[in-house]
């Protein structure tokens, strides 16, 4: 059975599943003939139908209103039915990215990896996807509370074998689902429920008459019925109270959003409760700050400062705290659930609550709640330990207006969020920072140290969706205006870290060289050698080592800033992706033995720290695939490289630079093991879409075609293979220069489509310029220097003449000596050179 959320509701011969339905309401009263024309309408035999509960529009009354009793019902039929489905699962839905942070937390219920590993996105639409197929679990119940616009939702409602149900307060869902209108109670109910509600005997007439003054709201109901149960006061007298408040509220003309009925009983046990505990007030308008979420209980079990005067003495004494949460819960102006440790407010009731302050008053609470979850200690928001924490305020930022705060520690518990969203893979990120950033820009302007820290963050949210143009550029002006402003070293360097990426997402390898080189200099004159900002600048510098041909140098330098994140106990996407990069590193290097056995350690690593779909595991995955394909086990990498590359399609779609790069090594794996035609297919979709992400001449578009043109040789096209690659060959030279491993792997390739097609003169020609230029590169006992020597010795021996035939022996001899030091003569590659088969170079991009 799935694991449990704390936050769900578990009871015996329940579903499976039960997550975050709200718990029952005991006083519960009347509705049966509207949940018997629910569950019919469930029942109908539609798979997947689609049912909406809404208010009835009063022409009495404002359309839209709450209170009439939506969420209570949909709460009953979850409790009533719930033994007929094997999944209930329970979604807030008036903020989109809760509605996203449901259904990932769903995720692992259904046996799939949770948003701490892959993110909030990814998690939420596999789970999605789960419940369309119906696995493992179809009959299923989702609940989304308080939608809005049918537009925001839809594309979150599975259309599955279970079912929907959606209470919303907008009456256009009437038009797109089957809709199950929610009127007032009738008075029957009203009796019924008062007399349930109030634990002393209240005769039919006095309920009567409470109910004809309430209007038979629901919820002002509930409000009526418990002052009743808390203080005992005769009906007469309710009644009489009500009236001068009713009065008083028309006379001042404040009941125009909200039913009179709802704000005279709300105005009534809000003056009760002052007089019987003041402070409980106080906890109830802040409260009314936040969102209509769950308000986690230990938000008011710090110790904060700069609080209001009355918030600091009420959590202060801890007594006094317990007592007014009670006495909230008891007057029904909150629900408190024990099981949680939550306090919940009714949307309705916080919007009467914030009516009816002063501004002055509205901003002091406002100020109140910025303190109370800026003060929360959520911990460093890229280590996925904490992302639970986030999650859990996420739906309280933007309703309490975080955004308009221009407070320093608010606007760093801002940005600290935006990280969060950004390293767990939210899709809201790119939303949510942009909300601060026009907040912060209109109101600090646009040089202001938090909205230039704010576009930093966007910067890495657009790279991480592959937007790279858009990044170069938002990151050049940012650091312009940074300069501009003065902006001090260390927190310059923090954008300065980024921009060697951009540099190389437009294939200016030299440059984004010459800038890492400089950006390691500042580090260590700011930071010092040993420090992770510097280590992670010294990994992108080893990174720009790999794309200019320097392995040997490369490999070193990842070494180092491995071991020295280790040893700073760096967190663990911080390490996994530098212990990728070391195996990366050490891979490019020749020595694939080594590169695998520290790939398979690192992706153990990975699985139990971050999970098998966290983004640092599938680069670790993908380029372990990579080393035991050149290491020769060609079915463990198939099948690693398979597996990786469906999880990037599932992750980011087809165009995402990472599923690019996926795609194009499961094409390289499919030539190895004989499934060229698949290959040549998915190469030729993927050179096709890779312009899409870099343009067409970057280099890794370049290096990818000459793959596709391995592919053609391979499916017996040699012709449009020598095509191809010369086209290639001549647009490397132009960006890159002729001793790049980029052209020299083309160039040996090229090599052998003209021996294929009988140009012996020609390969051997190409043959010795091509290896002279890798063994001054990579050194002669390189495996590439090594398959291009045993080409050219087979295409010396093809030329027939004495000195050709004599070079090719004494190359061949040389080729085999090496190629059993280096990597054995049973590797695959041993093994062709000594059948006389040409060697095929490939290219597999690295991630920028």
């Amino acid at each position: 059975m799935p694991g449990t959320h704390q936050s769900e509701v578990r009871r015996s011969g329940t579903p499976e599943v039960w997550g975050k339905v709200p718990p029952r309401n005991k006083n519960f009263t009347g509705r049966e003939g509207l949940l018997e024309k629910l569950r019919a309408g469930m029942t109908a035999g539609t798979s997947g139908q689609v049912t909406v509960v809404l208010p009835q529009v009063l022409p009495h009354a404002l359309h839209g209103l709450g209170g009439v009793g939506k969420t209570q019902m949909a709460v009953e039929y979850a409790y009533r039915y719930g033994n007929e489905y094997d999944l209930v699962w329970w979604i807030s839905a008036d903020q989109r990215v809760l509605i996203r942070s449901s259904l990932a937390a769903l995720a692992p219920h259904l046996d799939l990896p949770s948003a701490a590993a892959v993110g909030v996105e990814d998690a939420a639409n596999a789970a999605l996807d789960a419940l369309r197929r119906g696995r493992p679990y179809d009959r299923w119940l989702l609940i989304f509370d308080n939608a809005d616009e049918p537009e925001e939702i839809r594309d979150v409602i599975p259309d599955g074998p279970g079912h929907v149900l959606i209470t919303s307060r907008n009456h256009r869902w009437e038009d797109v689902v089957e809709a199950v209108p929610v009127d007032v109670f009738s008075r029957e109910e009203s009796i019924a429920f008062l007399t349930k509600r109030v634990r002393r005997a209240l005769a039919p007439e006095d309920a009567d008459r409470l109910a004809e003054q309430l209007g038979d709201l629901p919820l002002a109901l509930e409000q009526a019925g418990a002052l009743q149960a808390e203080t005992g006061m005769p009906v007469d007298e309710y009644i009489e109270l009500l009236n001068e408040h009713t009065g008083q509220l028309l006379n001042e003309g404040k009941p125009t959003e909200y039913p009179i009925s709802m704000t005279a009983a709300w105005n009534l046990s809000v003056s009760r409760l002052s007089e019987r505990r003041p402070e409980a007030i106080d906890l109830l308008r802040c409260c009314a700050f936040f969102g209509p979420e769950p308000i986690p209980r230990d938000v008011f079990s710090q110790r904060v400062s700069g609080l209001s005067p009355r918030m600091t003495e009420l959590l202060a004494n801890p007594i006094k705290l317990s007592r007014s949460v009670g006495e909230l819960g008891r007057f029904a102006l909150a629900r408190i659930d024990p099981g949680s440790r939550t306090i919940q407010v009714h949307r309705l009731i916080q919007a009467l609550v914030r009516d009816e302050l002063e501004p002055e008053e509205r901003d002091e609470h406002l100020a109140d709640v910025h303190r109370l979850l800026t003060g929360l200690q959520l911990g460093n928001p890229e280590e996925s330990v904490n992302w639970g924490k986030y999650s859990g305020i996420l739906g309280h930022v933007v309703p309490s207006r975080v955004q308009e705060s221009r407070d320093v520690k608010v606007r760093d518990f801002a940005l600290d969020l935006a990280r969060y969203l950004y390293m767990s893979g939210d899709g809201f990120a790119h939303q949510f920072v942009n909300l601060f950033i026009d907040q912060w820009e209109r109101d600090s302007g646009p040089d202001d140290p938090h909205v230039l820290k704010a576009y930093r963050e966007l910067g890495n949210i657009l790279r991480q969706l592959g937007r790279y143009n858009e990044v170069y550029e938002l990151n050049q002006r940012t650091l312009a205006k940074m300069r501009q402003v003065g902006t001090p070293e260390d927190e310059l360097l923090n954008l300065v870290s980024g921009i060697g990426a951009d540099l190389r997402a437009r294939g200016d390898f030299s440059a984004a060289l010459e800038h890492d080189e400089d950006s390691v200099r500042r580090h260590e004159a700011a930071f010092g050698p040993d420090d992770p900002r510097t280590l992670r600048a010294k990994n992108n510098l080893a990174l720009d080592y790999s794309l200019t041909g320097s392995f040997q140098q490369a490999r070193e330098l990842h070494e180092v800033a491995f071991i020295g994140l280790q040893d700073a106990q760096a967190g663990a996407a911080t390490v996994l992706v530098h212990w990728n990069s070391l195996a990366r590193a050490v891979r490019l290097t020749g020595d694939y033995a080594e590169a695998s056995d520290l790939g398979e350690e690192a992706l153990a690593y990975g699985l139990e720290y971050l999970g098998g779909e966290h983004p640092a595991y599938l680069w670790t995955a993908k380029d372990l695939s990579i080393a035991w394909r050149r290491l020769g086990e060609l079915d463990r990498a198939l099948e690693m490289c398979a597996d990786v590359h469906g999880r990037y399609v599932r992750r980011y779609g087809l165009d995402h630079p990472d599923t690019l790069a996926a795609a194009m090594s499961l094409a390289n794996v499919q030539r190895n093991n004989g499934q060229e035609q698949e290959g040549l297919e998915l190469a030729a979709d993927t050179v096709a879409r890779y312009p899409r992400v870099y343009g067409t001449n970057h280099p890794y578009v370049l290096a990818c075609t000459g793959n596709l043109a391995l592919l053609h040789r391979t499916c017996q096209d040699p012709e449009k293979a020598r095509a191809v690659n010369e086209e290639t060959l001549n647009d490397i030279e132009q960006h890159l220069g002729r001793d790049h491993h980029y052209y020299l792997t083309v160039a040996t390739n090229l090599a052998s489509d003209l021996a294929e097609l009988g140009h012996h003169e020609a390969a051997v020609e190409r043959g010795h310029d091509t290896y002279r230029r890798l063994r001054d590169l990579v050194g002669p006992s390189h495996p590439v220097a090594l398959a291009c020597a045993a080409n050219l010795s087979a295409d010396l021996k093809h030329l027939g003449t004495p000195d050709a035939v004599e070079e090719a022996e004494r190359l061949r001899e040389d080729t085999r000596e090496k190629y059993a030091q280096r990597l054995g003569l049973e590797h695959p590659d041993a093994v062709a050179f000594l059948e006389e088969r040409h060697l095929d170079l490939d290219f597999d991009p690295p991630p920028i």
